[in-house]
């Protein structure tokens, strides 16, 4: 039993086809997937398929690439975030790879979003590039341990994950993990406490080894988890259930289908 803790099922790769990629998912014994919004504009898309599925879950949230979208308010989010298969508010967080020049809005949507996830008490998912600094400073000036969440996609330094380790934080690792460059990343994934790991696709970008460079889809996390427990010297199956109850114990509004 595995679950990918941070896909785009609604992205048109992997919406094309629905029914297979769920049929895929069950065939590798993923039986759950939270399916992460990145943009308002797309929300009605993530959250129809988590009506649809009962095995699918949904975030609120605006990823910190997208400039030219509708903005959020507090209001807004908690509004959204009230649908029942609504679990997590994100994608959040800050990104000064894509945006060096002008950040100042994304930290005030990053506080948004933390506030957000403080007033409903829903987890949220933090996505952290060239910006690890930043981030952990407003996750501790907003009080973002208090509805705690996952640093989704880690690709930060031990010191990083440390410190949100500290804050409450899961660790969540994707396909990167598996990649043979990935030798620091893996010391990370070994010093994570086992009751803080998640794994995670985020399909259909970081397809694993040995799909790396094709559309990725829930499927392969088992090849994520594969990587995790190779790297801390585990089997598949305890790390399998060990994510797996992370998962849910984190995402409390998640129930088991």
């Amino acid at each position: 039993m595995l679950v990918d803790s941070h896909c785009h099922l609604d992205f048109p790769d992997l919406i094309a086809d629905e029914d297979t990629m769920l049929a895929n998912m069950a065939e590798k014994g993923v039986t759950h997937a939270l399916c992460v919004s990145v943009k308002l504009e797309t929300l009605a898309g993530v959250i129809g398929l988590a009506e649809r599925h009962a095995n699918l879950f949904a975030s609120v949230g605006v990823h910190p690439d997208n400039a030219e979208v509708e903005e959020p308010d507090e209001a807004r989010l908690l509004e959204l975030a009230a649908h029942p298969k609504v679990i997590a508010i994100g994608e959040t967080g800050l990104d000064y790879y894509w945006h060096k020049d002008a950040p100042e809005w994304q930290r005030e949507r990053f506080r948004t979003h933390i506030r957000a996830a403080r007033r409903c008490n829903k987890p949220l998912i933090i996505h952290t590039r060239d910006s690890a600094a930043d981030t952990l400073r407003l996750m501790r000036e907003e009080g973002a341990d208090q509805p705690g969440g996952v640093m989704h996609c880690f690709t930060e330094s031990r010191e990083v994950a440390e410190q949100a380790l500290d804050l409450g934080f899961y660790i969540s690792f994707s396909g990167i993990v598996s990649f043979k460059n990935a030798e620091s990343l893996r010391e990370v994934a070994r010093f994570v406490p086992l009751d803080r790991l998640l794994v995670e696709t985020d399909a259909p970008y970081l397809a694993p080894m040995p799909f790396r460079g094709k559309t990725n889809q829930p499927a392969y996390v088992r090849h994520v988890a594969e990587a995790v427990a190779n790297a801390r010297g585990a089997n598949l199956p305890t790390i399998a259930e060990a994510t797996t109850n992370n998962f849910f114990r984190l995402f409390k509004d998640a129930r088991p289908s």
